[in-house]
């Protein structure tokens, strides 16, 4: 059955409920419509929630890459694996109306360029592959010139590239400009760097089970081995299909058992909201501490304040969510501030610079990498 507008609260696990023999039972889950917790009992439960982009303040994903498997699986006690290792895509649009467009990379493979207000052309002091150079190094390079000149974003120039040209091959993007004011045949489109893809996760094995027994994860939110210090082509389609097939497979395999009854979700300490702005406060300063101390270049200084105010927010969204009654904006925040922790403990323990991972501290590539893994134990919230 297809729950719509349901929102995961929290997995259930039978040390939870008080029992020695740890797996996970079920889910609480917050149905929109009608504000009320439901319990849900399952024999097993896979998350497929995606990544976390949503942690950062310009992300090419949807509203909901807010982390929520990733954080719940932590929670109940799994391991986590490479959470520093955050894709960014080099170029998507820079408008208030258009927070998630992604400018594709075959408008620079076709000749676009990259350029500063003054029309300058930067990334030849960056790489001699120039606009043509892997997504991460161009990345790199466009957060360099931002912070060197103080700019809100740089500027994609396909104007010599010709009108007819550009309607033939980019017509989607063409017209979704066009609707925003920007002709892109005559004018530079404004870009800024944006996440694209989450390459750590819930530690799986090729079957998708987690650490939990009665727990899976597919897709982003796993970490499978699939994905290294970075993401390559759509490897990350192509796990999708593969880890849907054998978590399927696996679970099938097993001999079929009634789920055990989950206790009702207890909301009598707590009350209706008061204040929603305190919400939408910490995911703003969250997404813009991301943004400016977790980003593209990182340094072992700003990663440690980071996590500082990192804690100061846990503290904050921990005492609202034991006191009201949860709504999708607080659980996404919850989660979030999570995923935000162990992106930065993970960068913290990572020294050298890998993939998707540069450390102006540590610029520097070990002759061995291993992942890095965070474990801890499970306890109730």
């Amino acid at each position: 059955r297809l729950f719509e507008n349901h929102v995961a609260v929290d997995l259930v696990t039978t040390r939870k409920l008080g029992l020695t023999d740890n797996r996970c039972v079920g889910a609480y889950v917050l149905d929109r419509d009608s504000g009320r917790v439901e319990a849900i009992a399952a024999r097993f439960v896979i998350l497929a929630s995606g990544g976390a982009s949503r942690v950062y303040l310009y992300s090419s994903n949807p509203d909901g890459s807010t982390g929520d498997g990733i954080a719940m699986a932590w929670r109940a006690g799994c391991r986590v694996a490479n959470m520093e290792f955050v894709q960014f895509h080099p170029t998507c649009l820079y408008h208030p109306q258009e927070r998630s467009f992604l400018i594709t990379e075959a408008l620079r493979g076709e000749g676009a360029h990259l350029k500063l207000p003054d029309g300058t052309r930067f990334m030849a002091a960056h790489d001699e592959r120039m606009e043509l150079a892997p997504r991460d190094i161009v990345a790199r390079a466009i957060d360099f010139e931002m912070k060197k000149h103080g700019l809100d974003h740089v500027w994609l120039d396909a104007t010599h590239l010709g009108e007819a040209f550009l309607i033939e091959h980019f017509p989607t993007i063409h017209a979704r400009c066009l609707k925003l004011g920007i002709d892109i045949a005559r004018q530079p489109i404004p870009v800024v760097p944006a996440v694209h893809f989450t390459c750590g996760g819930a530690v799986t094995d090729l079957s998708g089970r987690c650490d939990l027994p009665g727990l899976y994860a597919v897709g982003e939110t796993g970490y499978t081995g699939l994905h290294g210090a970075n993401r390559l082509a759509s490897n990350s389609l192509l796990e999708c299909v593969v880890l849907g097939q054998t978590c399927a497979t696996d679970i099938l395999a097993q001999a079929p058992q009634a789920p055990a009854p989950l206790p009702a979700w207890d909301e009598s300490q707590v009350e209706n909201a008061d204040e929603q702005v305190v919400i939408a406060h910490n995911w703003d300063e969250l997404r813009l501490l991301m943004w400016n101390y977790v980003g593209i270049v990182r340094t072992t200084k700003r990663l440690e304040r980071a996590l500082h105010r990192i804690a100061l927010l846990r503290s904050e969204i921990d005492d609202y969510y034991a006191n009201f009654r949860v709504t999708r904006d607080l659980l996404e925040l919850r989660n979030l501030v999570d995923c935000a922790e162990l992106i930065v403990r993970s960068a913290l323990m990572r020294h050298e610079s890998r993939g998707l991972h540069y450390s102006r501290d540590f610029p520097h590539t070990l002759p061995v990498s291993f992942p890095t893994v965070l474990t801890r134990k499970a306890k109730s919230k």
